[in-house]
């Protein structure tokens, strides 16, 4: 078993390792911990309904040469939950995430089937939501003084002057995916923004949302009866750069965890977190990304908070609820 889900992790690498992101997506160091942000598949997959909020603070301290802007910051809301009779799960999200002087705002719901395969699950999973961009023409400072992008043209003066205040548009935006989760392993695929929708601002250029693919994979590795180890992989791609993501997650008596990760020319990353409640339904998590490229354009540190609640689930007298795969239907 062991050997088959790392091959089967394996061979996703090699799938996404002849595409080169000028990344439009947020990421989030604890992605192995909130898989609907990565795929619409895992919407239910694990059978349990689950809520999670991921707060990220980029490069702390981090000011603009102007004074007038901030670090980078992404909020993330996901909800899923299986749908028993129809073999499926729903999910839905909310992502906030702030660059400078740009916001992106994106609302997504989506459903995914599940079809069994012996006692493993293949999710098939699609996404429908709005993806809002707004700009703030104020922390904009232009190069060039008649810049088109920056100015507009004002019909009493019969000049151009620069724009002013913040503008917004919201564009449909729609995604796939595909997962297959057994006890010990997982691996999924997304693909984000097919609708490659454009926001042009009363300019002739378009900024259109680029196709994105997301990949992951983990394996559920138990040393003993206290203690599992969980190495994840992430590669995310818009089919010119790719980024990736490694990482192992120690997890002790299912209730605390620790771990390192790796984000491929970018940062060196600590994870923790703790579970709460009896039935460990509430868990705590907290990273901190250290900076390893670039540091002289960029602060240091990075880091996140994630809180995650599980609803009870009713297995009968007996059964204990544990954070592994419930294959319910």
């Amino acid at each position: 078993m062991l050997k088959k889900g790392l091959y089967t992790i394996f061979c996703l690498l090699l799938l996404a390792a002849g595409t080169v992101m000028a990344q439009q997506d947020a990421h989030f160091t604890q992605y192995m911990f909130n898989s609907l942000y990565l795929t619409p598949a895992a919407a239910g997959v694990d059978g349990v309904t689950e809520a999670t909020i991921i707060h990220r603070s980029q490069w702390l301290g981090y000011e603009s040469s102007f004074g007038d802007g901030t670090a980078p910051t992404s909020q993330i809301l996901t909800f899923n939950s299986p749908i028993y009779k129809l073999k499926s799960g729903f999910g839905a999200y909310v992502l906030n995430d702030k660059l400078g002087p740009q916001n992106n705002l994106e609302v997504q719901a989506m459903y995914a089937y599940h079809l069994g395969i012996k006692e493993n699950k293949l999710s098939f999973g699609i996404k429908l939501g709005m993806y809002s961009q707004t700009l703030d023409f104020d922390k904009y400072r232009a190069i060039q003084p008649n810049d088109p992008l920056l100015t507009v043209y004002d019909p009493i003066s019969g000049t151009y002057v620069p724009r002013t205040g913040r503008e917004s548009q919201i564009r449909p935006d729609l995604g796939v995916g595909i997962m297959y989760r057994s006890e010990k392993y997982y691996a999924a695929i997304g693909m984000n923004h097919l609708l490659k929708s454009e926001f042009d601002f009363g300019v002739s250029q378009r900024n259109a949302l680029e196709n994105h693919m997301n990949i992951t994979g983990g394996y559920f590795y138990d040393v003993n009866f206290d203690l599992q180890i969980n190495p994840t992989v992430l590669i995310k791609t818009d089919f010119n750069e790719f980024s990736m993501d490694l990482g192992v997650i120690a997890t002790l008596r299912n209730t605390m965890w620790g771990g390192l990760s790796f984000r491929s020319g970018e940062a060196a990353n600590l994870l923790l977190g703790y579970s709460f409640l009896k039935d460990k339904s509430l868990r705590l998590g907290y990273s901190v990304d250290f900076v390893v490229k670039d540091r002289a354009a960029k602060e240091n540190f990075s880091h996140e908070f994630m809180l995650t609640y599980q609803l009870p689930v009713s297995v009968g007298v007996g059964k204990k609820v544990v954070r592994t795969p419930r294959y319910r239907h």
